[in-house]
């Protein structure tokens, strides 16, 4: 049996507040790979949220991509539009899905898979297509790649018997993977500092995929929703690091680990005058991919949380509700659930 629930209240109006409680996590590992491992998941069980630093990606990468998003963001709106709509993939403009939300900005989603970049590539950058469809498999290959790091990290600081279940997972050849790229331009007026809900970005959400990898430019805009030194949610802005990635548990990483790792809801505000380009690699596995928690985190004290489902069925309830929905609160049990059903993926 499941439960829905309403999309939230609107928190438009809620303040932002400095900084803090953001976690940093150092790749490199300075205090061994065990250390690494818990800190991970000591991030995402308390946030949900951390940012990477000395992640391995080199900057010619990200540089590469962003300078191909910059000229295609660059042309003439007719011109854009060839590459659109978003049915969900290809280009869009101030709206966001097909159920009215709207935002203040432009973006291109894609396929991880080369074949559909090459496809898109030819609309996006007539002139020369594979100068897009380069950059854009580079970047993939580079980010699935920390994706996966992570993933792995996790599952040893999580006890699984195979650490490497939930990269299996976005490694299939049938992945379902995604990469966004988001242009948010200059409001008309400002100094460069957010200043209210009239200049909302995109709009509050959680990231329906198993793992949220972003990256963008030295433009500010990112808030997560985190309790406050009172428990009520406030809205924390992250500064930006264009040289660091910024790293997200989706629903489908909580509801595999029965909400010890949290999806955190998140919002970008676009009231800046300077544009600001991010690039978020959602990591996701295959349509026919069964998501249920994990034996090892599912115990007597700890009954399952949410109804094995597969991705198709999430995604398909996710394309009928509007952006700002806990559409995980959908897949939730009301009953407690033997501690051993399902879940064969450990």
């Amino acid at each position: 049996m499941v439960v829905s629930s309403a999309a939230p209240a609107c928190r438009d109006m809620a303040p932002s507040v400095p900084s803090l409680g953001i976690p940093t996590v150092d790749m490199s590992a300075p205090a061994g790979r065990a250390e690494l491992s818990r800190q991970m998941v000591e991030a995402f069980a308390e946030r949900g949220f951390f940012k990477a630093v000395n992640h391995g990606v080199p900057p010619q990468v990200a540089a590469r991509l962003d300078a191909a998003s910059a000229a295609f963001f660059a042309q003439p709106a007719p011109e854009k539009q060839l590459a659109g709509p978003p049915d969900p993939l290809g280009y869009g403009s101030r709206s966001i899905g097909s159920h009215g939300d709207v935002g203040e900005l432009e973006y291109l989603i894609l396929h991880t898979d080369p074949e559909a970049v090459a496809r898109k590539a030819k609309a996006i950058d007539r002139e020369d297509p594979s100068r897009f469809s380069e950059a854009v498999n580079e970047y993939v290959q580079a980010v699935r790649h920390l994706a996966c790091q992570i993933l792995d990290l996790l599952g040893e600081g999580l006890g699984l018997r195979d650490p490497s279940s939930f990269s299996k997972l976005i490694t299939a050849t049938d992945s379902d993977s995604l990469v966004r790229i988001n242009y948010y331009p200059p409001t008309a007026a400002g100094d460069g500092d957010v200043k209210g809900p009239s200049s909302v970005g995109f709009g509050e959400h959680s990231d329906p995929q198993i793992l949220s990898v972003l990256r963008a430019n030295d433009v500010d805009g990112l808030q997560v929703l985190l309790p406050d030194a009172r428990g009520e949610d406030a809205w924390v802005q992250v500064s930006a690091d264009p040289a660091a990635f910024f790293i997200n548990v989706g629903d489908l990483l909580q509801a595999l680990t029965n909400g010890r790792l949290v999806s955190i809801r998140h919002r970008v505000m676009a009231s800046t005058t300077k544009p600001r380009l991010s690039a978020i690699y959602f990591a996701t596995p295959a349509l026919h991919a069964n998501i249920s928690a994990l034996p090892r985190t599912v115990t007597a004290d700890m009954p399952r949380r949410y109804r094995p489902f597969t991705w198709a069925e999430y995604k398909k309830t996710m394309y009928t509700l509007r952006l700002s929905h806990n559409r995980l609160d959908l897949f939730k049990v009301l009953v407690d659930s033997d501690v051993d059903e399902g879940g064969d993926q450990e």
